[in-house]
């Protein structure tokens, strides 16, 4: 499927998330050194839609990721759909028997499941859908139309939970499972931007859906991953396709997705399948009969149709054993899995764990005691004990468990600063907001089971500025500001490195580099580097000014003069 004419991403805004603890006004303020500002808050989370000036989203982007405050600061990219229609007329169903559905069937139908199938919409009017169908949301629009406006949302609906023992149409992996449309694309193409497709997520979440099937690329997204921890804190497992380029992307295994690649029905993976580490499981893909917008059928083929089949495996995982964690349902997911490559996770195949086994699945979900007690363990990383602290403090947390992490809180001296639900743990820490003098750090961290470990208290000492009568500000002391290279009063040519770097009492905001009264680049970060292509220049005497700004607006400049 085409992407949008013109770029591919978004005009105008951007995805950025703070540190955990960051103050609001504190945000604001590192938006407006960037020409931008909030526009929406998604759902629940901690993921802003930001806008910025169009043609400007790279840059600021860029910017903002540099900053230590930040979590996060990405385009919002549009991704197209990951299948395609194969074959109009009927087919066999080979994926149910070769994932061994029937037999796990005997055991659980997925009663009481809910899959959300964040798509371009659901045909809930089609004979094998409607009875299975429950209430949607419109996630680019805010509305209630869920109409598949492309076909894809439907093929997928129809592998995860298509109504089954109807005597009619075709079978769905997760018998009984119920089917909540979340329309993420108001484009007949299909495309989805990230925005939508969080806010689809947090929606879905909030309305009560167990899995959430993504059948889009979209496993590199940092937007994205933080929608689905705040789906699995809540109890439920996003999966997402792995796309149908046929090479390995290079990403890195994405602890809140299960992403999947597509196998056929020789259990090869198939030749349009993407592979490489961050794969997790794999499915069938080719030749998938499923249903068709309009209340037809027809034979698919992705890693649009491998998703949903291992969705509806999770589903089935899910009511069979509903005191399973998802932790525990996604390495439930993983060890039953046939392992057809013969080598378990190995880049080069694509299958990541194994190719899907309902039955074992199964199998080892009903045998599956969820009995963890173990308590994570926290350590704060940084500031050290006695350290000096003031303004906005950065504070890095390390976690561990036996099973998994779910999410770290930061307090200090008691009252809680902020929480984060990805490694690594990082804090924004407004010091202001305590008394100068000694405050304890302390960290929490917390596993799926709901069991929690806390670290040991690091004491630092807060030594913030008071307010005075005359200024009436709480810092009025300008950044210092170098430029370290080139020197002043140095001959130059060709490509110059000019280095700059900033310090402050507090934090510095941002740091400007000019050259003869132009500025050339910007970060919001302590330290700026730019290659001056003095070839370009005249001869003669030039000057390259510094700028520094901290977070009260103070300003500090340094000056000097070199020749060409």
């Amino acid at each position: 499927m085409s992407l949008p004419a013109g770029k591919a991403w978004k005009s105008g805004q951007i995805l950025v998330q703070p540190k955990a603890g960051l103050p609001k006004a504190e945000f604001e303020k590192i938006l407006r050194f960037n020409g931008s500002y909030i526009a929406e808050n998604i759902g629940s989370s901690a993921i802003h839609i930001i806008n910025v000036p169009e043609n400007a989203e790279a840059a600021v982007a860029r910017a903002l990721s540099k900053n230590p405050h930040i979590e996060f600061a990405e385009l919002d990219m549009a991704v197209p759909l990951s299948a395609v229609p194969n074959d109009p007329q009927f087919a066999n169903a080979w994926h149910l028997s070769k994932i061994q559905s029937p037999n796990a069937w005997d055991v659980s139908k997925a009663d009481g499941i809910t899959i959300a199938i964040l798509d371009s919409g659901v045909d809930g009017t089609h004979p094998d859908l409607a009875a299975h169908m429950v209430p949607g949301w419109n996630a680019v629009d805010s509305g209630s139309v869920t109409a598949d406006i492309n076909g894809h949302g439907t093929a997928v609906a129809g592998a995860a939970a298509a109504v089954t023992n109807n005597a009619s149409g075709v079978a769905g992996v997760a018998w009984n499972a119920k089917i909540m449309p979340i329309r993420i694309t108001n484009d007949a193409g299909g495309y989805a931007y990230w925005s939508d497709v969080a806010r689809g997520l947090n929606w879905a979440v909030d309305n009560g859906a167990d899995v959430a099937n993504l059948s889009y690329a979209a496993s590199d997204s940092a937007t994205v991953a933080s929608a689905a921890q705040y789906m699995r804190s809540k109890g439920g497992l996003v999966l997402v396709a792995a796309g149908n380029d046929g090479l390995d992307p290079g990403l890195a295994d994405n602890i809140n997705l299960i992403v999947v690649s597509a196998t056929d029905a020789n259990d090869a993976k198939a030749s349009f399948s993407n592979y490489g580490k961050y794969i997790d499981v794999a499915a069938p893909g080719v030749s998938i009969l499923t249903t068709n917008n309009g209340g037809t059928y027809a034979a698919w083929y992705g890693t649009s149709l491998a998703t949903p089949v291992a969705a509806g495996v999770v589903a089935l995982i899910q009511a069979a054993n509903p005191k399973l964690t998802p932790d525990n349902v996604e390495k439930i997911l993983k060890s039953s899995a046939d392992k057809v490559s013969g080598v378990n996770f190995d880049p080069n195949y694509g299958y990541g764990y194994g190719r899907v086994n309902a039955a074992n699945a199964i199998k080892t979900a009903i045998n599956t005691v969820s009995s963890d007690s173990q308590a994570p363990i926290a350590a704060i990383l940084s500031p050290s004990a006695g350290s000096v602290v003031s303004g906005l403090a950065s504070v890095a947390v390390a976690a561990s468990d036996n099973v998994s992490v779910s999410q770290v809180s930061l307090f200090a001296n008691g009252a809680l600063v902020g929480t984060d639900g990805v490694a690594p743990y990082q804090f924004s820490w407004d010091t202001s907001s305590s008394v100068n003098g000694n405050v304890n750090l302390t960290a929490t961290a917390i596993d799926s089971a709901g069991n929690s470990g806390s670290s040991t208290a690091v004491t630092v000492s807060v030594q913030n500025q008071s307010v005075t009568a005359t200024t009436g500000n709480a810092d009025v002391i300008a950044p210092m500001v170098n430029i370290s290279n080139p020197v002043n009063g140095s001959k130059v040519s060709g490509l110059v490195a000019v280095s700059v770097s900033a310090k402050d009492n507090v934090a510095v905001a941002k740091v400007q580099i000019y050259i003869d009264a132009k500025l050339v680049a910007s970060t919001t970060g302590n330290s700026l580097s730019y290659n001056w292509n003095a070839k370009k220049a005249l001869a003669g005497s030039h000057t390259i000014k510094s700028i520094a700004t901290d977070t009260s607006g103070n300003t500090g400049t340094v000056s000097i003069q070199v020749t060409k």
